[in-house]
């Protein structure tokens, strides 16, 4: 992987509800942040044309973030979507397992990074066993590591963990495997909807490649100011990992 600068590991993500102002975004922090991260609420919203007006305001990477849950044929056809929007990143649950490496494959010869989402940093353990998995992965972090082995298996260039698993992720898997970790809050943030959130400096420290950043930055006085300061914090992670002892 080409390196990355501190600004280029932000995933900022367009949680908005229409093109307008999603270009807004993107032509104001085109220059602080490296991703946009289109969901599935600007999607719904907005439809497929709003992919080409954030990249055409922001002329920044996309990060197509549906999360794809379906039979193998479905998403091959989705991703064949993605990749004819020219989006740089897509997910898809992990669950498929390795039925759908054939449609990584493919996403991956047009240039479509496929991510596999793990477990959503929403979930609590209560959660996990409330939906019916297996008792022994009711721990988030035991889930996680089981399904990135199946995304490495199947093909996909990484996966999406929160902070808490992405140092077992990273001691597990080599560097090409990406690490992108959403539920990023400031130490400053209050408590909202995400269970396992982390900051920049930690998600960074952890092993993340990238971290998705939404609210922290979109809903500042001043979200330049404070994109600059996330890139400053991940800066500050990314010279402490260079200066921790290599392991023997």
């Amino acid at each position: 992987m080409a390196e990355l600068t501190p600004k280029d590991r932000i995933i900022f993500a367009l949680d908005v509800q229409g093109t307008d102002e999603a270009a807004r975004l993107a032509g104001l922090l085109k220059d602080s942040v490296g991703v946009f991260k289109i969901g599935l609420e600007l999607f719904v919203s907005a439809g497929p044309q709003v992919v080409s007006a954030v990249r055409d305001a922001g002329g920044a990477k996309i990060f197509l973030d549906l999360k794809f849950h379906d039979i193998p044929a479905t998403i091959a056809g989705a991703l064949r979507s993605a990749a004819a929007l020219k989006a740089d990143f897509a997910t898809v649950h992990c669950e498929g397992g390795r039925s759908l490496s054939e449609a990584a494959k493919e996403a991956a010869s047009a240039g479509v990074n496929v991510l596999g989402v793990t477990v959503l940093t929403s979930l609590t353990p209560q959660d996990l066993i409330d939906s019916g998995i297996d008792p022994e992965y009711k721990n988030p972090l035991d889930l996680v590591l089981h399904r990135a082995l199946l995304a490495r298996m199947t093909g996909f260039a990484g996966v999406v963990c929160s902070g808490f698993e992405a140092k077992a992720v990273r001691e597990k898997f080599p560097d090409d495997f990406l690490i992108i970790t959403p539920g990023i809050r400031l130490e400053s943030d209050s408590q909202d909807d995400q269970a396992r959130v982390s900051t920049p400096y930690e998600a960074i420290s952890n092993g993340a490649d990238y971290i998705v950043v939404g609210r922290p930055i979109r809903n500042a006085p001043d979200p330049v100011k404070a994109a600059q300061a996330i890139a400053s914090d991940v800066e500050r992670a990314l010279k402490d990992l260079s200066n921790r002892p290599k392991p023997l």
